[in-house]
């Protein structure tokens, strides 16, 4: 079988990922959707608020129409999969990106590492915020880290530091 592309492996490569534009990152929080599987999910479109994330059908996976995006995460909090983030480069000190987490959560403030999509440390971040479980729209607990504004588009776990 010939796996031409992510929507058929189920594995994401550089260049397969909706991304924002900069100018839409620097207006604010925007979600970005990492969903390689096509299984029947979506929680991410039927929760979002404003409609701006669709599926074609139950076993597609979301796209993300980002002009209409408001920034909410409540598509971060629903997702099943943990395969929704939130980017924003509006701080003038870097760029926040929210992401879901299921360990023991850090405190605001802390200094974490950045992880890569393989789980590589790239980046140092600052803990901006932290949603638990219960504090959560949906089941899943939230992290926000501010990074380097180079790696947005890159940092997608974290692990604190011992």
């Amino acid at each position: 079988m010939n796996e031409t592309n992510w929507k058929v492996s189920g594995k994401l490569k550089p260049g397969e990922i909706q991304l924002p534009s900069e100018d839409r990152l620097e207006e604010g929080p925007v979600a970005v959707a990492e969903c390689p599987q096509q299984i029947p999910c979506d929680p991410c479109s039927q929760h979002c608020p404003v409609g701006a994330i669709d599926m074609e059908g139950l076993n597609d996976t979301p796209t993300v129409n980002f002009e209409a995006c408001t920034g909410c995460s409540i598509c971060v909090q629903y997702c099943p999969g943990l395969a929704i983030f939130l980017l924003d480069c509006s701080p003038k000190d870097g760029c926040d990106v929210t992401l879901p987490f299921e360990f023991d959560l850090p405190q605001v403030g802390e200094e974490v590492e950045g992880l890569d999509r393989k789980g590589k440390p790239i980046a140092s971040a600052t803990v901006k915020d932290v949603r638990t479980r219960e504090e959560s729209a949906g089941d899943t607990p939230t992290v926000t880290v501010r990074v380097p504004e180079e790696y947005v588009n890159r940092v997608r776990n974290i692990r604190r530091r011992k």
